[in-house]
């Protein structure tokens, strides 16, 4: 698939999950929206019914009273006392009241003899009735609104009622509340009144009919307001974090699938390499046999040294190539063995200058060797080392600029306590973006239209893999078209 395509699908895929995201967000908080208007009409609903209640029972509780006070008053004495000073409503029948209810009255005017005389003088009766009954109440209402506030409300009794109401309305939750004057004097508090949660306070008037004064102002508010608001809705919680996982999962898969076209891309280029460092020398290893069989070719002594050597060397470069290969394969399997000993680094440093010397020179460069730490005894694997620096100096021939001729400079020194081993060139250099991975198994830094440099793209891994486990650092230091250094860093045995 291409790198393209597979762009495309992860851009697709990605903004799908993320506007499947928004819009559960955003359904999340619609409905928590609608939870919060339900809730906030449930309670005033219930308040408005709580201060119905109160009105009425306290307007209950009057005419029991006033009852009681005077059970063998006739109609007209009750309405003397209470309305003394209170203009009568006129009614042209003011004969004898009868005490009878609505339904009553009807039933009875309805049995009367159809004398049109008759019914008007019994419904002018009732309306009499009526409107004494409406002296009376109002009469008992003005009394009882003249009282303070705190002697016209029973608060257990509010209370009870308002939780009754709240039930009634499907709300089960803890609540505080305080009862307070138009002008803000507080009458009472529940007992166990807190403010957490106020931040949503509730406010219902209490006998609104009432003249300004008089009036009442009950506030409530639900600690636990939040909690129920959002247990009502926590199904949609799981399927926002599902939808994340799916997110995180979806990156890490397209992470994975990018990751693994980059190490096939990887694998390819090194099995084509692989076979190009393969085909040379079993090519010339095939030739030189061939002129040894061909019996049509001179066998001299000095021929058959030269077929028979260049054999040997080509036979070498290939074991060297598998070997490379064993190498980095024993270390992915953590199987590679060290045999570490003392050693005098400036004298391993030395020998592999001298030996690599002839293929720099013959390569058109030069090599130096400033071997200059005064202490340079390291505990290492001696085979494993000099692999390490015929790498790096072999690296810096394969990357030589063609530009100026080849210039290797080896160095030792001591630095806080440590041995630092440096391998510099004037080659081509390494662009910054290739310098962190060029110690990645299989990497191999492009060299643009050159198609002259061969490899595995093992070598500095293996050179890494190497340094790492006799326990120093190795790192690059580079400017593209200038050259590189690398600087290894090995611990010293204590004098």
């Amino acid at each position: 698939m291409k790198k393209s395509t597979i762009w495309f699908i992860a851009i697709v895929m990605g903004v799908s999950f993320l506007a499947l995201l928004f819009l559960q967000t955003k359904y999340f908080e619609e409905v928590l929206h609608m939870r919060k208007e339900q809730f906030d009409e449930s309670v005033l609903r219930s308040l408005y019914q709580t201060a119905r209640n109160l009105e009425l029972n306290e307007t209950k509780l009057g005419l029991e009273a006033e009852l009681r006070a005077a059970p063998t008053d006739s109609a007209e004495s009750k309405v003397a006392s209470k309305t003394a000073a209170r203009p009568m409503r006129s009614n042209p029948h003011n004969s004898i009241p009868v005490k009878v209810s609505k339904g009553l009255f009807w039933d009875n005017l309805n049995q009367q003899p159809a004398d049109s005389t008759l019914r008007d003088s019994v419904r002018n009766r009732y309306i009499y009735q009526r409107d004494l009954l409406d002296e009376v109440v109002c009469s008992i209402l003005d009394e009882a609104s003249e009282k303070p506030l705190a002697e016209r409300i029973d608060f257990q009794t509010l209370d009870t009622n308002l939780r009754s109401e709240l039930q009634a309305n499907g709300i089960n939750l803890d609540y505080h509340f305080y009862v307070t004057t138009s002008d803000g004097r507080e009458v009472y508090r529940c007992a166990d009144f807190v403010p957490d949660g106020n931040k949503y306070t509730y406010r219902q008037v209490l006998f609104h009919n009432d003249p300004s004064a008089q009036m009442g102002l009950l506030y409530i508010h639900f600690p636990g307001l939040h909690r129920y608001i959002f247990a009502s809705v926590r199904f949609i919680i799981p399927a926002i974090v599902f939808t994340l996982i799916l997110l995180i999962t979806f990156i890490f898969t397209i992470y994975t699938i990018f990751r693994q076209k980059r190490l096939t891309e990887i694998k390819n280029d090194f099995i084509n390499n692989m076979t190009h460092e393969f085909k040379t020398p079993i090519s010339t290893i095939s030739l030189a046999a061939q002129m040894l069989h061909d019996p049509t070719v001179t066998k001299s002594e000095a021929m058959f040294n030269h077929l028979s050597g260049i054999i040997i060397d080509e036979t070498k470069r290939l074991r060297f190539q598998v070997e490379k290969v064993l190498q980095m394969s024993m270390f992915d399997r953590k199987a590679a063995t060290f045999k570490p000993k003392e050693l005098d680094a400036n004298l391993v440093a030395q020998d592999t200058v001298n030996t690599f010397r002839l293929k720099v020179e013959a390569a058109g460069g030069s090599i130096d060797a400033h071997l200059d730490a005064p202490n340079a005894l390291v505990f290492v694997d001696e085979m494993h080392f000099t692999n390490v620096l015929f790498n790096l100096l072999d690296n810096a021939v394969k990357y030589k600029s063609p530009d100026r001729d080849l210039r290797l400079k080896v160095t030792t020194r001591n630095e806080q306590g440590k041995l630092q081993l440096i391998v510099a060139d004037n080659g081509i250099g390494i662009r910054r973006d290739d310098l962190k991975k060029i110690f990645d198994k299989f990497y191999r830094v492009h060299t643009g239209n050159r198609h002259d440099v061969k490899g595995f793209g093992l070598g500095l891994a293996y050179v890494h893999n190497v340094i790492k486990a006799l326990d120093g650092t190795i790192h690059a230091e580079s400017e593209w078209g200038k050259g590189t250094r690398f600087v290894i860093t090995l611990p010293l045995i204590a004098p």
